[in-house]
């Protein structure tokens, strides 16, 4: 119980003292005909700005990708990505290899899913991803220069993590383009599609200054070495390359000039026996 008193008259003049229990007044005197307008908007105010700071969250790593509804044509939903295999994290490490030769087979739409889900997929509903982050602030974008994919017209796509889907920037097979780019590896252009690791630095370095340049490098590692296991997983073979010129690929790939390509990831089905 408390007690409440308004400086302003609700009877003709003077001022009033009245008793509240469990946010009630006890005293007949607040009949509503004698309630002050003032007390009325003061009240509405108050619930208005309550609800308003309520209503604004903000969530470290949020994705700020189009919804699914407001994409723009060229949208590709991706399979949801396998939580369970039949081979294990022990089993991966013990396989993993890079690989640079790869058979003719088209990749699956399942293949790419799994691979980019992998490099840097949502786990939770916090928006934490398969690989750790600095802060978390989520540097990276993922791209993939898409050529032999059953289900995919050849192009360029931008991998959407918070949707598992992907987004239409380039069509027509790049991979030539991009070979050319990475001085002339073949396994760019022989691959049926190529992952490609770029990132935004200023998301990091805004908060962590020029060492954040380190913790993005450490970033990119951490998505690359997921794609060489998730591949070691689901049979298919990749390799890190990171001889090219970074102006030709962004070129290329059509990045905006704050973003730095910095891993490509050929990834195809091993030829037996070849590495």
């Amino acid at each position: 119980m408390y007690l409440m008193k308004f400086p302003f008259s609700t009877t003709g003049g003077r001022s009033n003292t009245f008793i509240y229990r469990g946010g009630k007044p006890l005293s007949s005197i607040m009949n509503r005909k004698y309630i002050h307008p003032g007390f009325i908007i003061a009240a509405i105010f108050a619930l208005v700005l309550v609800s308003g700071c309520a209503g604004i969250q903000t969530q470290s790593g949020e994705n700020n990708a189009p919804a699914p509804s407001e994409a723009p044509e060229g949208t590709v939903a991706l399979p949801e990505p396998s939580l369970k295999g039949n081979v294990s994290v022990e089993e991966a490490l013990q396989e993993r290899r890079s690989v640079r030769a790869y058979a003719g087979a088209p990749l699956t739409l399942t293949d790419v899913g799994q691979i980019l889900w992998a490099a840097q997929g949502v786990t939770d509903e916090r928006g934490h991803r398969t690989a750790p982050s600095a802060g978390p602030l989520y540097p990276l974008e993922v791209y993939v220069v898409a050529g032999n994919i059953m289900g995919l017209k050849p192009g360029i796509y931008h991998y959407q993590p918070g949707e598992h889907l992907l987004i239409q920037t380039a069509s027509g097979d790049q991979r030539t383009a991009l070979q050319a780019a990475a001085v002339d590896q073949a396994p760019v252009g022989n691959a049926p599609a190529t992952v490609v690791i770029a990132a935004v630095p200023e998301r990091t370095t805004a908060d962590f200054g020029d060492r954040g340049m380190r913790y993005v490098f450490m970033e990119a590692g951490h998505a690359a070495e997921n794609v060489y296991l998730q591949a070691a997983a689901i049979n298919l073979g990749t390799v890190t390359i990171g001889s090219f010129d970074d102006d030709n690929v962004r070129e290329v790939l059509g990045l905006p000039e704050n973003t730095t390509p910095l891993y490509l990831m050929p990834v195809g089905r091993p030829v037996p026996g070849k590495g």
